[in-house]
């Protein structure tokens, strides 16, 4: 065997010693004293047990194994042992005995590190302490603090692997009933009226679910995945998660064009995933939680959804989804059909990140359709962070206008594209104990069409309403402290409810590339 461990596929496992480090480029001593030279990829998973690490972490007498390509002279992956994990004979002369691991030491990291030994475990979230300012005579000024909280167990149950999703958040108490400011927003109810001009909170119970994937063959797996709250096969990765969104406090006007359903009270989903496809169906309660955001609102499994994934690399996602929504909305009857494509784009080194991200959304109803683009990116570099979204997003006019549902041929003929730029940047001023805290600010221009500019009146079968209207350009910003806890394992970004932790591989080769898309394994 030599120096290789073993060699599965495209994978070879290479262990040795480090003798010297220049950049991303380390020479090993391999454990049949052949000297190998070794590039280590920008993407790849560096670890030392539980902790994810950086190629800065890399030591000369460091031992290691190395997950090396094809060519032999790349590496996908990195595991740093200590000395005791190797042959007495073979310990670096300058490791100190002091820098022994115990044999308990030993057995916790193993146990730690092999999902088949026991639990593995992350966590992430945010909070936002925001000043929000809204423009236009429909605007409102406040400061509210929204947030989240998700943790993940993974661990080895049969064949497969077992994960069990958990996410929560205090916006009914932190931002209130009625949400926060956000004009041009619609899509939930509030007192038996329509909620205008406003984004909902979060309810409590965001996500509780269970995700199995069994492996099939090397390179197809078959996952069921479900809960009482958990989000169906339907549109691309919820805005929270998006790597492209991950500044930006608050949700694009676009949310119940793309993903409103992410907070759904009862979801099952089968999916199966070959290669770079992922092809999943989804049966869930399409109907929207109601303004009471503590308890679980269950309903029928009377929705359906299918989704397409396709990922050409590591790099690149797209997908294609349509679903039937019965009866979503609870103050406007009907069924809905929601059709939505996407692509993203993700790069990061070590600690820095680009993330580019678009989509096209429609909702068709039998009163009319409304459709929406949106397209947005995150670049990081060091402590600061710039961001960006873009929207076209066709409204409901009247409801807008009047607060009020009015459905008459006059009202289905309104149509109108509002268009919302936002730019903005967050500057992190400490980062201990893995929390990182950072100030921010953004700041909204408006594109209005000429119906919503100036107030209308419009009458239904037994009244008529006059609404206001938003002016010509409004303009809107934030300011706002945001807070990150600990996450050892990476952020959970780009991330879906039915994505085992680790992506969709069992084994270590596909590790890397996985946690490179999803959880960057570079920012603690």
């Amino acid at each position: 065997m030599g120096g290789v461990a073993s060699a599965q596929a495209d994978t070879e496992h290479l262990r040795g010693t480090v003798t010297k480090v220049a950049g991303a480029t380390i020479t090993i001593q391999a454990t049949d004293n052949q000297t190998r030279t070794i590039t280590i990829d920008p993407k790849a998973m560096i670890m030392r047990g539980n902790a994810h690490l950086t190629v800065r972490d890399v030591k000369v007498g460091d031992r290691v194994v190395l997950d090396v390509d094809r060519t032999g002279s790349v590496a996908t992956g990195v595991e740093l042992e200590t000395a005791a994990a190797a042959p007495a004979s073979r310990a670096p002369q300058s490791q100190p005995p002091s820098a022994q691991p115990s044999q308990a030491e030993s057995q916790q990291r193993d146990h730690t590190q092999t999902p088949a030994q026991g639990w593995q475990s992350m966590q992430d979230g945010i909070l936002f302490g925001t000043f929000n300012r809204q423009g236009s005579p429909r605007g409102d000024k406040e400061f509210v603090a929204q947030n989240w909280y998700m943790g993940m167990l993974m661990r080895k149950m049969g064949t497969g692997m077992l994960t069990l999703n958990g996410m929560f958040s205090l916006d009914p108490a932190t931002v209130g009933k009625s949400g926060y400011a956000e004009i041009f927003q619609a899509g939930e109810a509030l007192g038996g009226r329509p909620l205008i001009d406003r984004q909902h909170p979060h309810d409590l119970f965001m996500q509780l679910a269970g995700v199995w994937r069994i492996p099939v063959t090397d390179k197809t797996g078959f996952t069921v995945a479900g809960g009482p709250a958990g989000e169906p096969a339907l549109g691309p990765v919820a805005f929270m998660h998006r790597a492209s969104a991950a500044e930006n406090p608050t949700a694009p006007l676009g949310h119940h064009t793309f993903d409103s359903t992410h907070i759904s009270y009862g979801v099952m989903t089968a999916a199966v995933d070959h290669g770079p496809w992922v092809v999943e169906g989804s049966l869930f309660n399409a109907r929207e939680p109601d303004e009471d955001r503590w308890n679980l609102d269950f309903g029928a499994l009377d929705s359906v959804s299918g989704r397409v994934w396709f990922r050409p690399n590591d790099e690149w996602e797209f997908q294609g989804s349509t679903g039937f929504l019965k009866q979503p909305e609870e103050l406007e009857p009907g069924n809905l059909v929601r059709t939505t494509f996407s692509g993203s784009w993700f790069r990061r080194r070590e600690m820095d990140f680009t993330a580019i991200a678009a989509g096209y959304g429609v909702n068709h109803k039998d009163q009319g359709n409304h459709a929406g683009f949106f397209t947005e990116a995150t670049w990081h570099r060091g402590m600061n962070s710039v961001y960006g979204r873009f929207e076209a997003q066709q409204p409901e006019i009247s409801l807008l206008l009047t607060d009020a549902i009015i459905d008459t041929p006059e009202t289905r003929a309104l149509r109108g594209t509002v268009l919302a730029l936002t730019v903005g940047g967050v500057r992190d001023f400490v980062h201990t104990h893995g929390f990182e805290l950072g100030l921010g600010g953004n700041v909204s221009f408006y594109g209005v069409p000429d119906v919503l500019q100036t107030g209308r009146g419009f009458c239904g079968t037994t009244s008529c309403v006059l609404g206001a209207g938003y002016g010509s350009s409004p303009v809107s910003f934030h300011i706002f402290l945001r807070v990150r806890p600990p996450a050892p394992m990476g952020r959970m970004w780009n991330m879906r409810m039915s994505q085992p932790m680790l992506g969709h591989s069992m084994t270590t080769e596909h590790k890397a590339p996985a946690l490179a898309r999803g959880f960057p394994n570079a920012l603690e």
